[in-house]
């Protein structure tokens, strides 16, 4: 007898005996393999291997007998045929969401405007997933438009999420690669779309223009009605025919202005003007024959605002009230054309015949123009500043390309090498200066002085050049009339001022002396008795040392001589009267003349030592020494 629950009783407590000598417990087992494929099975028997009395079918298969309960009573039940397959690309295709977004833009570099409002199409492709931003082109705008974003599944954020149709809507902002757009409205095919898909859009917003491209709108063009003016009839009946007036402009009171000439033509065709210079030969102005061209000129301007500039490229008639006609030009009238003033003096006879007969103007008399004379501006010449010779910089103020002076090339020839020497003295307070030297030289070919200082061993004062050679001017004299030392101011005992520095003449050369003895004429005689007086205490020792020869000789001479019949009275006329300076000295050529003139016999040879006693200096001869041996 089994101690276990016997078939047919329930599960309950008190209809189940525990079997005392069971030992095997393990359940069997439900997991199989079939081509590599692992499989749950049901169970075959119970744990223990003990026999299993409930049903063997699975919950899936009970659920589908419970549903077979109408085809177990009314048989099998005709299934309808399974709906075709459709792919992503065939049920989408062509079929795109489009959205209206715009985008902000900074402009640094405008002073007109500072950011730009720029408008874009979104473009969703439901077919893949992919988005393309399009711009409108606009002609001439100068910016790179048309398709901004290629089409492709645009990122949406690092984590390689992509925007779906499901993240667009009206009213929102969306960023695409660092440039946000603002998405305000949508065409009526994506409205219905995300409507049937359970999207709640937004309401839609309205677009934002672009306020630089709004301000350069032009306005609206206001048709005025045409006026009754025939100008085809005026072009007929006027063409060629063009009236002449001879005006001038006065542009004297502007610095280097002038009264020029011109020519004013009237084109009656269609009432332009014309204005021409009138060029004339050797006038030194470049020949542009135009100063106005052919052109509308205004008379009376519109009052404008101030932001109006006030000189524009071309004038409309919203700019202008009143242009200028045939009738604002007539004969001695003033008139202004561009902001020049013209005066119409003349006309010639066409003119006169048009006015005549159209306007009944008869006073045609010319204006006579009279030509203001030049006011003559003095030159006025700096002050000399010390640099260079004053000629040569005095040509500066003469000429822009100045010129060196010009010289006197036959004095230069006639004087080159004669050189006037003399011993000056500095004046001056300083004890030390008092005992200076200097040697200065006048150079005759060109009138310049130089002065030299010869070195004095240990007196503590270098030596060697003081002043090169220049021309220096005296004391008080000006740049117009400048006055230079010459070879006549310089006198023994005398004071030169050379630039500041006073000098005192002590001595001269013998050069000198006898320079200015050839030349007397040139020189005036107290400037050759200064020299005179100061050479001649040199001559006076060797006088006192032959005067008893010469007296001795004198005695012979007139013993010599009383036997001949001499007029001594007129040797000593002709003498003092070749003397013209007073100088008492004359050429020893000169005396042998008046000797051999005079019949005075200079072959023997008392007179002949005579002549050289009374020598005194190269080739000359005092002649008072001479005269002594014929008393009157």
């Amino acid at each position: 007898m089994s101690l276990g629950r016997e078939p047919g009783l329930p599960f309950l407590p008190g209809c189940a005996f525990r079997d005392a000598m069971k030992t095997s417990f393990h359940r069997s087992q439900t997991l199989g393999y079939k081509n590599g494929f692992a499989f749950s099975r049901l169970p075959t028997v119970g744990i223990g291997g003990e026999r299993l009395y409930v049903n063997q079918l699975s919950q899936a298969e009970l659920d589908d007998l419970s549903n077979q309960r109408p085809t177990l009573t009314y048989g099998p039940a005709k299934r309808a045929p399974p709906s075709g397959f459709i792919p992503a690309h065939v049920a989408f295709d062509k079929k795109i969401l489009k959205f209206d977004a715009y985008f902000q833009e900074d402009v640094p570099l405008s002073a007109e405007e500072h950011y730009r409002i720029r408008q874009v199409g979104i473009y969703y492709y439901l077919e893949d997933d992919t988005m393309s931003v399009i711009e409108p082109v606009v002609q001439n705008s100068g910016l790179p438009q048309g398709k901004l974003i290629r089409r492709h599944r645009v990122p949406k954020n690092d984590h390689g999420k992509h925007y779906h149709w499901k993240d667009l809507n009206r009213g929102m902002n969306i960023t695409m690669y660092g440039r946000t757009y603002r998405i305000v409205d949508c065409d009526p095919f994506t409205q219905v779309f995300l409507e049937s898909q359970g999207l709640e859009l937004n309401p839609p917003e309205k677009m934002v223009f672009d306020p630089y491209t709004e301000l350069r709108r032009m306005p609206v063009r206001k048709y005025i009605t045409p006026s009754d003016f025939d100008q085809l009839k005026q072009f007929l009946t006027y063409d060629k025919q063009v009236l002449r007036f001879y005006a001038t402009w006065d542009d004297t009171n502007s610095i280097f202005g002038e009264n020029r000439p011109y020519v004013i033509h009237f084109y009656l065709a269609d009432d332009t003007v014309e204005v021409r210079e009138v060029y004339k030969q050797n006038d030194g102005r470049d020949p542009f024959p135009i100063l106005i061209k052919r052109q509308r000129l205004p008379k009376t301007f519109a009052d404008n605002k101030k932001t109006f500039p006030s000189c524009v490229l071309e004038i409309s008639d919203q700019e202008v009230l009143e242009w200028f006609t045939a009738k604002d030009f007539a004969v001695g009238k003033t008139i202004t054309l561009l902001g020049r003033t013209f005066f119409i003096y003349d006309c010639d006879e066409f003119t006169r015949n048009f006015y005549r007969d159209k306007f009944g103007i008869t006073d045609f008399q010319p204006v006579e123009i009279k030509k203001k004379s030049l006011e003559e501006v003095p030159q006025v010449i700096p002050p000399y500043n010390g640099f260079g010779v004053l000629e040569d910089s005095l040509q500066n103020c003469f000429s822009l390309f100045p010129k060196p002076p010009r010289k006197d090339i036959i004095k230069m020839l006639e004087n080159d090498h004669k050189v006037l020497r003399y011993q000056v003295a500095l004046e001056s307070p300083n004890p030390e200066d008092r005992k200076r030297r200097f040697i200065l030289s006048y150079f005759l070919s060109n009138d310049m002085i130089s002065i030299y200082e010869p070195p004095v061993r240990n007196s503590g004062i270098i030596g060697g050049k003081y002043l090169g050679k220049t021309r220096v001017a005296k004391p008080g004299s000006t740049t117009e009339n400048p006055t230079y030392y010459e070879p006549s101011d310089l006198t023994i005992g005398s004071t030169i001022e050379v630039f500041g520095h006073r000098f005192v003449i002590t001595d001269a050369d013998e050069y000198v002396l006898n320079y200015m003895e050839s030349n007397a004429k040139s020189f005036p005689a107290a400037t050759l008795q200064s020299l005179r007086d100061h050479f001649r205490p040199r001559d006076i020792p060797m006088l006192q040392t032959n005067k008893q020869e010469l007296d001795e000789l004198i005695v012979q001479v007139q013993e010599e001589l009383n036997h001949k019949n001499l007029n001594k009275k007129n040797i000593q006329e002709v003498f003092l009267r070749c003397d013209k300076d007073g100088s008492g000295i004359l050429d020893k050529a000169e005396v042998l003349a008046l000797c051999d003139s005079l019949g005075v016999p200079t072959n023997t040879i008392l007179l002949n030592k005579l002549i050289d006693l009374c020598s005194c200096g190269e080739d000359k001869i005092n002649y008072h020494d001479f005269l002594r041996a014929f008393p009157s």
